[in-house]
C-alpha cells in the first residue's frame, strides 16, 4: 500500500510539472504573437463566430451588433489643464478661441472622451492617437460596465493610431477584416460611444474609399480633429490618410470606434466627420484596418512604427491648384518636386520633375494610392513606381529607407498606469547587441517620447536605455510598472544611458 502511494504521489508530482511546464511554454508562445495572429487563436476556438453572413448578402445588422459591441469601449482621459495663456485642451475653445475673449479657463485636471475597440482578449485595444494624447489617466468602461485603467503602450500621429492595453484575460475581441475588400456603396455599422451615449450602433454605406482630407499632422489643430476645415493652399503633409467615407453617423465621442461590415468584421477605426458644426452632416472618415494592422503590430512589437520612406516631397495632381504651381496639365499622379538625398527614390534613379503614375502597377490618382501602400511595409521593403518622363513611362524599384532619428506635482496615490502614461513613452527590452553595446546585463531601450511627457520635458530621447527606476532593475514593461507602483515621498529615480552612451540620474517629483 505504501509503494502504491509513493507511486500515486510520483504520478501526480510529475503531472503538475508537466502541466507546469506546458503552461510557461504557452505563455511564452502568447506573448510573441502578433495581434493578428491572437486572434486567429482566438476564432479557431470559438468556430460559432467564424460562420457569419458575407457582408455583401444581408441588410440585416442584429447580428453584427450584436458581435461588435460588446468589443467597444468607452474612454474616458483625464490630463492637466494647461496655464491661462497656454492654450486649451476644449476643442471648441480651440476652435473658436476668439469668441470667448478674457473668459478665465478652468483649473484642475480636465477630461474627455472617446471610443476603443478591443482586438486582443488579453487587453489590448485600438483607438484614436487624439483619444489619448497627454492623457495622465486613461480609463476604459466595457459593454458590461466593468472598469480598467489603462496604460499606452506606444501611438502613431502620422495615422492618428494608438494601442493602449488594461491587465484582464478573456475579453471579447472583434475580428479584424479586409479593408481592401471594401467595396462603395456596401453597407456599414459605426459601433461607438457619441456624446458619452454608450454602445451606440449607427448603420449607413461605404461613400467612397482612399479619402485624403487633410486633418492628420495639422500643427494648427492637433489637439482638435473632429471638424474638417478647408485648407486655402495645398501643402504636404506627413499624415498618412486613405480613409475610408461613410455616412453612417459618426459624432464627437465615436472617435477611435469600430467600422464594421455586416459580418461583424472591424474594416475600419473611425476617425473624424466634415462638419461645420462639430457634429454629424453626413459624412464619417475611418482608418482603413489593412493599415491599421501593420502600425498596431509594430508597436506592440518594436514599441514604435518602423516606417519605411520613399524619399520624396510631391505635389498632388488631382488638385487643381498644386498642378497649377508646377505647370502640369495632368489630372492624376504625383509630380516629384524634391529629393531625399541618399534617399530610395534618389538611389533607384527617380529624378525631380518626374510623375509618379502607378505603384505596384495601380494607378494613383492621389497622394493616398501611394502613402497608404508605403505605410504598409517596413525600412528595407521594395516598392515598384512607374514615372512619366519626357512623354515615356519607366519602372524603378525603390528600396525604403528609414526615417531619420529623432534627436533629441500629483498625489502618491496615483496608479502605475496613471504614472506609467505620465512618463509619456514606450518601452522595450535590450536585445544582446543593445546589452553588449552599453555593458549592461539588463534593461530596456526607450522606442518612442510623446510630447508632454517627464521623458519629453527632461529631454530623454528615443534610443537612450533604462536600466532601473527608483534603483529597482527594469528589463519589461512589467518591471517599471512594478517600480513605479507605491512610490515614496513623490519621487521617481530613473537611470540609465543617452544614445551616445552618457550615463543620467534623474530625479523627478511626481505631481
Amino acid at each position: 500500500m505504501r509503494k502504491f502511494g509513493l507511486t500515486l504521489l510520483t504520478a501526480f508530482a510529475g503531472g503538475a510539472l508537466a502541466l507546469g511546464a506546458y503552461k510557461f511554454a504557452e505563455n511564452k508562445y502568447d506573448q510573441n504573437l502578433s495581434i493578428e495572429d491572437k486572434q486567429k487563436v482566438y476564432f479557431a476556438s470559438n468556430p460559432e463566430k467564424s460562420n457569419l453572413v458575407s457582408s455583401a448578402g444581408t441588410a440585416d445588422f442584429t447580428q453584427a451588433a450584436a458581435e461588435a459591441t460588446p468589443a467597444v469601449v468607452y474612454i474616458r482621459t483625464t490630463y492637466a489643464s494647461k496655464s491661462s495663456d497656454g492654450g486649451s485642451g476644449d476643442p471648441f475653445e480651440q476652435m473658436f478661441g476668439q469668441m470667448f475673449g478674457g473668459r478665465m479657463r478652468p483649473q484642475g485636471p480636465q477630461m474627455a472622451s472617446g471610443s476603443g475597440v478591443i482586438i486582443s482578449p488579453d487587453g489590448y485595444i485600438v483607438t484614436n492617437n487624439h483619444v489619448v494624447a497627454k492623457a495622465e489617466k486613461i480609463q476604459i468602461v466595457t459593454n458590461d460596465h466593468r472598469s480598467f485603467e489603462a496604460k499606452v503602450i506606444g501611438t502613431d500621429p502620422n495615422t492618428d493610431l494608438a494601442l493602449i492595453k488594461v491587465n484582464a484575460t478573456n475579453l471579447p475581441i472583434v475580428k479584424l477584416g479586409n479593408s481592401d475588400a471594401v467595396k462603395v456603396g456596401e453597407w456599414v455599422l459605426a459601433v461607438g460611444n457619441p456624446f458619452k451615449l454608450n454602445s451606440t450602433v449607427t448603420a449607413g454605406i461605404v461613400s467612397a474609399k482612399g479619402r485624403s482630407i487633410g486633418i492628420i499632422g495639422r500643427e494648427d489643430d492637433e489637439d482638435s480633429p473632429y471638424p474638417v476645415r478647408q485648407q486655402e493652399t495645398p501643402t504636404l503633409k506627413k499624415g498618412i490618410e486613405s480613409f475610408i467615407q461613410t455616412d453612417a453617423a459618426i459624432n464627437p465621442g465615436n472617435s477611435g470606434g469600430a467600422l464594421v461590415n455586416t459580418a461583424g468584421e472591424l474594416i475600419g477605426i473611425n476617425a473624424a466627420i466634415a462638419s461645420h458644426t462639430g457634429s454629424y452632416e453626413g459624412y464619417g472618415f475611418a482608418i482603413p484596418i489593412n493599415l491599421a494592422k501593420k502600425v498596431l503590430n509594430d508597436i506592440k512589437k518594436y514599441g514604435s512604427v518602423k516606417r519605411g520612406y520613399v524619399g520624396i516631397g510631391f505635389a498632388d495632381l488631382s488638385d487643381p491648384d498644386a498642378a497649377k504651381q508646377v505647370n502640369s496639365d495632368k489630372t492624376n499622379g504625383l509630380y516629384v518636386n524634391s529629393l531625399v538625398a541618399g534617399g530610395g527614390a534618389e538611389q533607384a534613379g527617380i529624378k525631380q520633375g518626374d510623375i509618379i503614375t502607378k505603384v505596384e502597377g495601380n494607378t494613383v490618382y492621389e497622394s493616398s494610392d501611394l502613402q497608404e501602400r508605403v505605410a504598409r511595409l517596413q525600412p528595407g521593403d521594395k516598392i515598384n513606381l512607374t514615372v512619366l518622363r519626357n512623354g515615356a513611362e519607366k519602372n524603378f524599384s525603390v528600396t525604403l529607407k528609414a526615417d531619420a532619428p529623432a534627436n533629441k506635482t500629483a498625489a502618491n496615490s496615483k496608479s502605475a498606469s496613471e504614472l506609467f502614461n505620465k512618463l509619456g513613452a514606450s518601452f522595450q527590452p535590450l536585445n544582446a547587441q543593445q546589452k553588449s553595446k552599453y555593458r549592461v546585463n539588463g534593461g530596456v531601450v526607450v522606442t518612442q517620447v510623446r510630447r508632454g511627457g517627464l521623458f519629453d520635458d527632461t529631454e530623454i530621447p528615443t534610443g537612450s536605455i533604462i536600466t532601473s527606476i527608483n534603483r529597482q532593475p527594469v528589463n519589461s514593461v512589467e518591471d517599471i510598472d512594478k517600480a513605479i507602483t507605491n512610490l515614496k515621498n513623490g519621487r521617481l529615480v530613473i537611470s540609465g544611458y543617452y544614445p551616445d552612451g552618457g550615463s543620467f540620474n534623474n530625479m523627478f517629483e511626481v505631481q
